[in-house]
């Protein structure tokens, strides 16, 4: 009897580490064997603007620094451009000179011009009369048989040629005191808008020589250090749009359901003290067919694609920042 309860005793411990052993496997193969939740890892990114110029030069001045908060306007730099100012100079030349000709079209002759131009109509008036005159009197004599008919003729070559001075005379006196003809006019006052055309055009370049923000942002990047040329075109600076932001996602294409277009949903951003945030889909497009993700099967009947899936928050957030990571779980 005391044998019995002495074995029953001794199975007893043996009992309990089977079962805490059969407990254990069972705790370790659930946490083994359940489903995991992915995290679909996403980045903050933001909308950038880059600052460049018309005209080459050589950067002479940065009035920001990189990281630093400009508005719209806010002059970001100057830059040294001497042949567009050598241009701007002779511009002005040209449109002084094309000024001066058409003051002089409006204007007409000078005074002493018209004064010396009607002195010569009267005095070939005063031929006019004497040929007139002398023509009479031949005329009169050869009506009398005085005189022949070649000194006639004579008398009347002159006065027709008097009478034509005249007309040519009177004509110079007209065009002196009407000044230039309207043609004239208007081809002086074209060569003066022309002139005006070239001096804005010049204008503009160099305007381009002062750099301004366009638009609210921080400055990202500075490329050109001062001193340096630049090319017509070439980037100086990146701004970005702080208020421009958004998340970019690559979701296999089984975790779609959960990120259809105008949807919103929950996002977690750690650098933030892991802050909750809602975000809304506005744009989805896949990736090609080099971004496939995996295969279905081990057998391969077709690959699983990825797709870049763009979500803004819903609420501006403080403190996100470009480059930040943003998680969410898959669904």
């Amino acid at each position: 009897m005391s044998s019995q309860r002495e074995n029953k005793v001794n199975l007893l411990p043996a009992l309990l580490i089977v079962v805490g052993v059969v407990i254990l496997v069972g705790v370790c193969g659930f946490f083994a064997f359940r489903p995991i939740t992915d995290t679909i890892q996403g980045q903050a990114d933001v909308n950038e603007y880059r600052v460049s110029s018309k005209v080459p030069g050589r950067i002479l001045e940065y009035r920001v620094k990189e990281g630093q908060f400009v508005h719209k306007g806010d002059t970001l730099a100057l830059l040294e451009a001497p042949d567009v100012e050598a241009k701007l100079a002779q511009a002005r030349a040209a449109e002084a000179a094309a000024a001066a000709q058409d003051r002089k079209a409006i204007k007409g002759a000078r005074q002493e011009q018209i004064s010396a131009a009607y002195e010569m109509w009267q005095k070939a008036k005063a031929g006019v009369t004497i040929a007139e005159k002398s023509f009479r009197r031949v005329s009169n004599l050869y009506d009398q048989g005085v005189v022949t008919a070649q000194k006639l003729d004579e008398v009347t070559a002159q006065r027709d040629a008097a009478i034509a001075t005249e007309k040519a005379a009177k004509a110079q006196y007209d065009m002196a005191r009407n000044g230039a003809e309207r043609e004239d006019k208007e081809a002086a006052r074209a060569l003066v808008d022309r002139a005006r055309g070239a001096v804005s055009e010049v204008d503009s370049y160099v305007a381009e020589t002062v750099l301004t923000a366009s638009h609210d942002g921080e400055v990202t990047d500075i490329f050109p250090q001062v001193g340096e040329l630049v090319g017509s075109g070439a980037p100086i600076m990146n701004v970005a749009i702080m208020d421009d932001m958004w998340v970019t996602f690559n979701v296999r294409e089984d975790h779609l359901a959960g990120f259809a277009m105008n949807q919103t949903f929950e996002a977690t951003i750690p650098a933030l003290d892991n802050r909750k945030v809602q975000l809304k889909v506005f744009y989805m497009k896949d990736l090609g067919s080099y971004a496939a993700w995996k295969a279905t099967k081990t057998t391969g009947q077709f690959d699983m694609k990825t797709f870049e899936v763009k979500a803004a928050p819903v609420a501006p957030v403080a403190g996100l920042r470009p480059g930040m990571s943003v998680l969410t779980p898959a669904r």
